[in-house]
């Protein structure tokens, strides 16, 4: 047991993990109510925290990703809805976001038809809504008018 927890507390000193990684992680270490021990107890400890795991992955991945990305990567955690929700809603316009994304990416208006799928096709790959693409690249297109 105490094993266990010296092993979770090494994998939440490097960053924060969510309960469902953290037991994902701890799986093959020891039995499945031994795990739940530990988790328990570093939660009552304040050393595990869902909340915190996602404030922190959204922190680090907002200014690259769109909503649709994170929460799906949130989910995949382990994240319940209503704090994904509650994440992403405290999280700069997602347009000012995907202009960011795109100037560093592509910095000019697409030319042709061909270039403007290829900006909105990564614009869409890094989780940004397809009313935001279209707005932004329309956006980007009318001053070069």
């Amino acid at each position: 047991m105490n094993e266990l927890r010296s092993r979770a507390i090494r994998l939440l000193a490097r960053r924060e993990h969510t309960r469902a990684e953290l037991a994902g992680k701890l799986a093959t270490h020891g039995t499945q109510e031994a795990i739940e021990t530990v988790l328990a107890d570093l939660e009552r400890s304040g050393l595990l925290s869902d909340a915190r795991a996602a404030s922190a992955y959204v922190r680090g991945h907002a200014a690259r990703f769109g909503a649709a990305r994170l929460r799906q990567t949130l989910r995949t955690k382990g994240v319940e809805s209503a704090l994904i929700e509650q994440q992403v809603a405290e999280l700069p316009a997602e347009i000012e976001r995907a202009r960011e994304v795109w100037t560093r990416k592509f910095g000019s208006a697409p030319g042709d038809a061909r270039e403007w799928a290829r900006q909105a096709r990564f614009l869409q790959s890094r989780g940004f809504s397809s009313d935001v693409i279209r707005r932004l690249l329309k956006d980007t297109a009318e001053p070069a008018a």
